[in-house]
């Protein structure tokens, strides 16, 4: 296949980047540590990592490649937890995002069972429903409860809790009824474990508590976002993710409302206004207000579960990806939580990615460069079908310029 290179979009031209000089004479190879995130609907963190070393290889197969794929808290970070750090998966059957479907979720354990780690979308994701199904008023974070409630009888005194693709807004009202938390309706209506809250039930909701006897009540949460909306308002989880959701605008307007008046009803609007509360449809509001979780920037627990910072120490040269960069991106996704963290290293950062912004500066992303592998004329599918051998292709043209800029 003919290199891509060419075509693809640079910005920032490479010859100007600043590389580290040679430790010595004798130690030539250079040291690259590669930490991308998964090319949503395409690759996942680890084929991206992959690909790119591939490349690498196929110019100086003597390049020293540290592997290190990532996550940000959205779909696959999980995956890439587990698999970073030995752990195992556990099954178990809940309740999918619409209240009648069961689906098979799964979770991981890592640090000898007592950290387990997990994606709510794997039980209320919105890739678990076909378009025609997807209706925030009607979907649930209930299945979500009972994955906390797998791994608290699994024996987890930790969990971290990636929140990212979600098909629901419902506050996280679900996802406490599962867990048992005491949840006070209106009227004093009783509260069926059968019937799952939805969107729509938010209204109803007069006040929740923190859940005594409950078996998640002292289990350690950490929620792992990858945006930071707040939980109501025009940067809120209605307006901002509830089309994509399948909310009409109308349905956008009472559950912006809604959730507004839950944060007001049950004292919590300060944690309402914490960046990332409206993330999975507030479900990071959630996650604080009645269980007692932290919410953080999903890439920074991951950076810190596989210790990023030791692994920059004496590297060359960062390579990161996705598989688009813009403005979300400086939102909290991977690729800026990675530049960052090699600026403060002192490592040039890199980034590889399907498609990149216009007018998007890498400085804006503390990178040196960022490289679009995909052309932006093409249709979507043939981008996603070559994407592994564009992204090698490249990587590969990028290692050829590397012995020129070396020794200057």
């Amino acid at each position: 296949m003919k290199c891509p290179f060419s075509k693809s979009r640079v910005i920032a031209p490479i010859s100007a980047l600043p590389f580290a000089e040679p430790r010595s004479k004798i130690t030539l190879a250079m040291r690259i540590l590669i930490a991308p995130d998964k090319f949503k609907d395409c690759l996942s963190a680890i084929a991206v990592a992959n690909a790119i070393a591939d490349g690498l290889r196929r110019v100086d197969p003597n390049v020293q490649i540290d592997l290190c794929p990532l996550a940000d808290g959205g779909e696959g970070t999980a995956e890439v937890l587990v698999n970073s750090l030995g752990g195992e998966w556990r099954e178990t059957r809940v309740t999918g995002p619409l209240p009648e479907m069961k689906v098979t979720a799964r979770f991981g354990l890592i640090e000898n069972g007592k950290t387990a780690v997990m994606e709510m979308a794997s039980a209320a994701g919105l890739a678990l429903l076909k378009p025609q199904q997807r209706n925030p008023m009607y979907t649930t974070t209930f299945g979500v409860g009972e994955l906390l409630m797998a791994a608290a009888h699994a024996g987890a005194s930790q969990v971290i809790l990636g929140i990212g693709g979600s098909a629901t807004i419902d506050g996280g009202i679900g996802c406490a009824q599962a867990c048992d938390l005491p949840v006070i309706l209106q009227d004093g209506e009783p509260l069926s474990r059968t019937e799952p809250l939805t969107g729509c039930d938010i209204s109803r909701v007069v006040l929740i508590k923190h859940g005594r006897g409950s078996a998640i009540e002292k289990i350690k949460i950490a929620v792992a976002c990858d945006v930071d909306n707040p939980l109501y308002g025009p940067r809120g989880a209605a307006h901002t993710f509830g089309p994509q959701k399948g909310a009409s605008a109308r349905e956008i307007e009472q559950l912006d409302a809604d959730l507004r008046e839950l944060a007001r009803r049950c004292v919590k609007t300060a944690e309402a206004e914490l960046p990332g509360a409206g993330a999975a449809g507030g479900l990071g509001f959630g996650m604080v207000a009645f269980f007692g979780a932290t919410l953080r920037p999903g890439v920074q627990i991951v950076l810190e579960a596989v210790k990023f910072t030791e692994r920059l120490r004496g590297v060359d040269l960062c390579i990161t990806g996705e598989g688009k960069l813009d403005a979300q991106t400086l939102g909290g996704k991977t690729v800026a939580g990675v530049a960052i963290a090699a600026r403060r290293a002192g490592v040039p950062c890199i980034a590889l990615a399907g498609l990149v912004q216009k007018n998007l500066q890498p400085s804006d992303l503390s990178l040196k460069a960022a490289i679009a592998v995909s052309d932006p004329n093409a249709p979507l599918a043939d981008s996603l079908a070559t994407a592994l051998h564009r992204l090698a292709d490249s990587a590969a043209q990028l290692m050829r310029d590397l012995p020129r800029l070396r020794k200057k």
